[in-house]
């Protein structure tokens, strides 16, 4: 059978060779009859596009980056971003693009990676992970730069500052904190610590939930009760270590892997969890389940974060401004054995 072509293809549905291309890429602006027209010459012949053809003729590598600005030893080691990656691999898959990955060590690595990024010209758009950021917020290379670029792009995790122009998915970190710390104040428990970030919005917006259930409670924040870490196993060790003085009878971590940390400094006092201090942790990823007790966590739901983050990026990248393009995604608190009820006195 003889190769076809988009212009075979155009002659068969009695359009026009651009009309091929737009459905071929997806642009929104085609009548349903004419993109019907099309995908049904399409599914009889069972046309398969050149990719590279296609890819000059849009002026589209089908390429998108994913930018980590962490080392690789923290990307790999925190569970948050192997499930972060698996939702974007997955959309990216089923929408035939190429995902590449930019992890740096220092700011200067990520200034000179931003800039050969933009300057190429090779990729159609950009995922930032800026939740889990590293580099100075203040100094943030990217963000400048890929407006000045006119670069398309979509953040994990809300930027600082809100603007119309940046367009962002996360989820309501506040809703979270507020959910696990109103769990613990229902419990019974009263001198409830917190081991937040001052690394992110995702950390302050926690911390904002957790001051926000203890305000509707009565109860007044004690700072010697709040710690703060960098999402790594040790900082949540360290976080503990310095409020085990303080003898809190409870504590919301702003991450589960920080709060395995603090389990691991709990229980080296000869101190029991739920018994002595109880936990809420964040993210409800695998080590959750795995810690002993099981970690009771708030649930983000990290996959979904990553694919909609490509849809969002694919809406941009086809000049589609009809999306939402600040999105938050629910918290869902997940109970499991590291808290329970604070047993009342006789």
């Amino acid at each position: 059978m003889k190769k076809l072509t988009i212009s075979a293809i155009a002659e068969l549905a009695g359009v026009s060779k651009a009309t091929v291309s737009r459905v071929l890429n997806g642009y929104p602006h085609i009548s349903q009859e004419l993109r019907e027209q099309v995908e049904a010459i399409i599914a009889e012949t069972g046309y398969q596009p050149n990719q590279v053809a296609r890819s000059l003729a849009s002026d589209r590598s089908n390429i998108i980056g994913l930018v980590i600005p962490k080392g690789t030893d923290a990307v790999f080691l925190d569970p948050y971003f192997p499930a972060l990656t698996n939702g974007i691999t997955q959309v990216s898959n089923n929408n035939s693009l190429t995902l590449a990955l930019f992890i740096f060590h220092s700011e200067q690595e990520g200034h000179d990676t931003i800039k050969s990024i933009v300057n190429t010209g090779l990729l159609d758009g950009l995922i930032l992970t800026t939740d889990r950021v590293t580099l100075d917020r203040t100094t943030d290379p990217f963000v400048p730069q890929l407006i000045e670029r006119d670069m398309p792009f979509v953040m994990i995790g809300r930027p600082d500052n809100l603007q119309d122009d940046i367009i962002f998915i996360d989820t309501d970190n506040a809703e979270g904190g507020y959910l696990a710390t109103r769990h613990l104040i229902d419990l019974g428990y009263q001198r409830i610590a917190t081991i937040s970030s001052k690394h992110n919005s995702a950390g302050d917006d926690r911390l904002a939930g957790y001051r926000k259930a203890l305000d509707e409670s009565d109860i007044a924040i004690d700072w010697a009760l709040v710690a703060y870490g960098d999402y790594t196993l040790e900082s949540g060790y360290k976080g503990m270590k310095k409020l085990l003085p303080q003898q809190p009878d409870a504590v919301f971590v702003a991450s589960d892997t920080m709060a395995l940390g603090a389990l691991r400094a709990i229980q080296e006092v000869g101190l029991k969890v739920p018994h002595d201090i109880a936990i809420v942790g964040y993210d409800d990823l695998p080590p959750a389940i795995q810690a002993t007790p099981q970690l009771t966590t708030v649930r983000q739901d990290v996959e979904t974060l990553g694919g909609m983050a490509v849809e969002m990026l694919l809406d941009a990248i086809r000049g589609d401004k009809s999306g939402i393009r600040h999105v938050f995604l629910s918290s869902k608190l997940i109970i499991r054995d590291s808290c329970g009820a604070v047993q009342k006195q006789a």
